[in-house]
């Protein structure tokens, strides 16, 4: 079976061209992409050629991990049916180019107990349960029973941000303040504040979580911190990261890293976004036909107007 798909041929290189899909299991599905969403993180240490190395990694490469399609064939022990609408968080390849992670394409072969299914009136919106995974890593373990733990200031309001602030609310914490430095992204908060870090003038934040990835923050985070509080590292670092020590001594501050999400964080999204609990709304900014592909990863990588970006599969071959 052939599919077409996104292909990142080497560094900075990118086509849309037709592979061929490993052969399904008895417990895989086929997925007939509908949407995709472009990863501003991962993919674009991918495409740039700056991801750390690890086992796998090479090129030609099929990236993406933010799928949402419809089951076209489903394997006697997949445990999924034809017809459902499903979360795809990447797929199991193709026989001309790595799949990393696989999911950037028309369709695709995926065990079936990788899949999410999705309440219908999600649509697109399903693309984002990875980044709202991601979001929910951010919070500590059992948010309920946690809320005095949670981010009462998040730096950054890009999708990731805005997530982690609407999951803050959803646990029934106090909304959290927002910095932002750019003036395109301040806009669309749903009841929290976002505001330039130069007009804060809050002191004793108890948790701080960053997300922006900015270079030589820690100091100015260090500076709002209450004694004994936590700041969180949830953005991807290109440098490294350092801070003035005798502050940080003397709050006793607290440094966690909040990596890749875990299947009980994805399982969570998948409840709150599938009941409707969790609002998806306004986080999609711009859209781009499968076949303008390089158009749209131009956009989602360099334009501070697009927070998400989704590739349209339905028309694709």
């Amino acid at each position: 079976m052939n599919t077409l798909a996104v292909v990142f041929e080497a560094p900075t290189q990118l086509s849309v061209r037709e592979l061929t899909l490993v052969a399904p299991t008895p417990q895989d599905v086929v997925v007939a992409m509908r949407w995709s969403g472009i990863s501003t993180g991962t993919e674009k240490l991918l495409f740039t050629g700056r991801m750390p190395p690890f086992p796998g990694l090479g090129y030609p490469l099929v990236p993406g991990y933010e799928g949402v399609g419809e089951i076209i064939e489903a394997g006697v022990e997949s445990g999924r049916r034809v017809g459902q609408l499903v979360y795809v968080p990447g797929s199991k390849g193709f026989t001309e180019a790595r799949g990393l992670f696989g999911g950037q394409a028309s369709r695709v072969v995926v065990p079936g107990a990788k899949t999410i299914p999705l309440a219908d009136q999600l649509g697109e919106q399903g693309a984002l349960f990875a980044l709202a995974a991601t979001a929910h890593h951010c919070l500590e373990a059992d948010p309920a029973n946690h809320l005095d733990t949670l981010p009462t200031l998040i730096v950054g309001h890009g999708a990731l941000g805005r997530l982690i602030a609407r999951l803050c609310m959803l646990y029934g914490a106090p909304a959290p303040t927002v910095w932002e430095t750019n003036p395109i992204r301040m806009d669309g908060a749903r009841g929290y504040t976002v505001i330039h870090p130069n007009d804060d003038t809050t002191r004793g934040y108890r948790t701080i979580c960053d997300v922006s990835g900015a270079n030589g923050i820690l100091d100015s985070l260090v500076d709002k911190l209450v004694p004994g509080g936590e700041i969180i590292l949830g953005g991807f670092y290109s440098e490294p990261v350092s801070f003035t020590f005798p502050p940080a001594f003397l709050r006793e501050a607290r440094l966690r890293i909040a990596a890749q999400w875990k299947e009980q964080d994805l399982m969570a999204i998948a409840g709150f976004a599938n009941s409707g609990r969790l609002d998806l709304d306004g986080l999609i900014t711009h859209r781009e036909p499968a076949a303008r592909a390089a158009d749209a990863y131009a956009t989602a990588f360099g334009d501070p107007h697009c927070v998400k970006m989704i590739l349209d599969w339905r028309s694709a071959a």
